[in-house]
């Protein structure tokens, strides 16, 4: 993983898409197969057909050293779209992780696995794998278009998406908002009142007034 992708990881999506202009989430409840793992990676995005996997099958073939897989289909419904057996692939093709709008199953096993997952659904149901959907395409998840190659900064509060033209500038300015936090945390800790720091008095008694 280059510096660049460490630093994300370490930030984390809230601080990510804070100072990325709040752009790139994905409002959705994800599941986090792995509590406590964080990832940051280019998309590696798959449209599959409804309720079929044979492009994630496909995708196995694509997948570089630490993609993080976008698995999406037209319509999301909790038909799992990977289990053990795919989970297994992704890790031997060295993927960094992945985000499922739809379901998975064998989770105890996934879980024990390590691969980083979060997964709109964790159902029983299955995929069929009859019928070819699309592969590095633009995909929208929760709302957020995500295109191949964007970064992707997952975590236990969620998965935001970084434009891949924007990483060097999301980073800075991630970077920049750490250090405000750690000066202001320090004063917090002192006994100051976010109330006075952020202007929020004034606001307050704006309107009430």
């Amino acid at each position: 993983m280059s510096t660049t992708l460490q630093e994300l990881a370490r930030l984390g999506s809230a601080t990510v898409y804070e100072a990325g202009g709040r752009r790139g989430f994905i409002d959705l409840d994800l599941h986090q197969i792995i509590p406590g793992s964080r990832i940051a990676g280019p998309a590696r995005t798959v449209r599959c057909a409804q309720g079929d996997n044979l492009m994630v099958h496909a995708a196995m073939a694509a997948v570089q050293p630490g993609d993080v897989m976008v698995l999406t289909m037209p319509e999301p419904a909790p038909f799992a779209l990977v289990g053990d057996l795919l989970a297994t692939q992704a890790i031997a093709q060295g993927a960094a992780g992945m985000v499922i709008d739809a379901s998975v199953r064998d989770v105890e096993e996934l879980a024990e696995m390590g691969l980083p997952i979060w997964a709109r659904w964790i159902r029983v149901q299955g995929a069929v794998k009859n019928t070819a959907g699309e592969l590095d395409v633009p995909v929208i998840v929760g709302g957020a278009t995500i295109n191949p190659g964007d970064v992707i900064v997952a975590d236990s509060d969620g998965v935001a998406v970084v434009e891949a033209a924007r990483v060097d500038e999301v980073l800075a300015a991630s970077l920049e908002r750490e250090e405000r936090e750690r000066v202001k945390r320090s004063k917090l800790q002192a006994g100051e009142l976010s109330y006075e720091l952020d202007g929020l008095r004034a606001v307050v008694e704006a309107q009430q007034s």
